[in-house]
């Protein structure tokens, strides 16, 4: 199966997921995301966990990226903390970060980089949750994505 195929596949995959799914009322569980990146230009699907509250309203959300696009595949795996700021309402912002390890496939070979994501994001409490990541070093530099946790 050629990569924009598997591309397409994936982000079907994750949207039909997403429709589907019934609402939960927690933050933590597991979860399906997808989004485009810049630099590279890439779509990408992957996987995260919410684990928390570790202390107050600071989680854990590890998280797997493949991104795909851009004669590049770049597999991202991100240790990423967000602290979630507390509201009334059933939609909650939350700011974060944490060091990535990024995994660039060429056709002439592969290399292995470290880099740092900074996210900012906006959560419902049942499940569906949006955010936009800045890279640094040798993270992809922008990302915007939309996905739900379980």
């Amino acid at each position: 199966m050629t990569r924009p195929r598997l591309a397409v596949l994936g982000l079907l995959s994750a949207g039909a997921l997403l429709l589907t799914a019934a609402p939960v009322h927690a933050q933590s569980g597991w979860g399906l995301r997808t989004g485009y990146s810049v630099d590279p230009d890439q779509f990408y699907v992957g996987v995260h966990a919410g684990v928390g509250p570790l202390v107050g309203n600071l989680w854990l959300r590890p998280n797997l990226e493949i991104g795909l696009g851009d004669d590049v595949t770049v597999i991202a795996i991100n240790a990423e903390l967000a602290y979630w700021f507390p509201t009334k309402s059933a939609w909650r912002l939350y700011l974060g970060g944490g060091p990535g390890l990024n995994i660039f496939d060429y056709d002439s070979g592969s290399e292995t980089r470290g880099g740092l994501n900074l996210l900012f994001g906006v959560g419902h409490r049942g499940g569906f949750f949006g955010e936009v990541k800045a890279g640094l070093f040798d993270s992809p530099e922008f990302k915007i994505g939309f996905g739900y946790t379980f």
